[in-house]
């Protein structure tokens, strides 16, 4: 019986994380961040940065954990690619934010900036970790120049993100 309304409860969760996501064609909320580019101070608002290209914002639980380590470097080991396509990529988190300084350095090697959540974001992203309140969830959004959603990926493990992002990207371009 434990089993079952486990497995159910879960089921719920999931459920509700997949449909709670922005759909592509919808409009990106415009936000400002604070946060770390190899150790430094930066910030960051969605709108400036979209007038120079589209834009990866990947949403990690919290930084110094196995899958975020693991998603940062894997974004940081394909920014050629992604710079080559005129994107920038960023991280958003709400967990462990006093850490993103050395974050920024070790675990996305200095090639792109991470953030601390905007109030809002949470809920304008639908990013809230339910099982882990204060966290977000593991949600790549690849935003277009007109502010428009063009691929949401929703998922805990941290592996397709970058490639289905990439791939994203690569039909963006070939539209123009």
């Amino acid at each position: 019986m434990f089993r079952t309304l486990l497995a159910a409860t879960a089921g719920l969760l999931v459920s509700a994380a997949a449909l709670a996501d922005l759909e592509p064609g919808e409009a990106a909320p415009d936000f400002t961040v604070d946060g770390f580019q190899a150790g430094e101070a930066v910030s960051f608002t969605l709108s400036e940065a979209l007038s120079e290209g589209p834009v990866v914002l990947f949403f990690f639980p919290a930084a110094f954990t196995d899958g975020c380590e693991a998603q940062a470097a894997s974004f940081a080991e394909s920014i050629g690619e992604f710079e080559a396509l005129g994107a920038r990529v960023i991280g958003v988190t709400a967990g462990n934010t006093d850490r993103l300084a050395d974050f920024s350095t070790q675990h996305c090697a200095s090639a792109f900036p991470v953030f601390a959540i905007a109030d809002g974001m949470m809920g304008d992203y639908e990013v809230r970790l339910l099982a882990r309140p204060g966290w977000t969830e593991r949600t790549t959004y690849v935003i277009g120049q007109d502010s428009s959603i063009v691929m949401t990926h929703n998922a805990l493990s941290p592996y397709e993100h970058v490639d289905l992002s990439l791939a994203a990207l690569r039909s963006l371009s070939a539209a123009e």
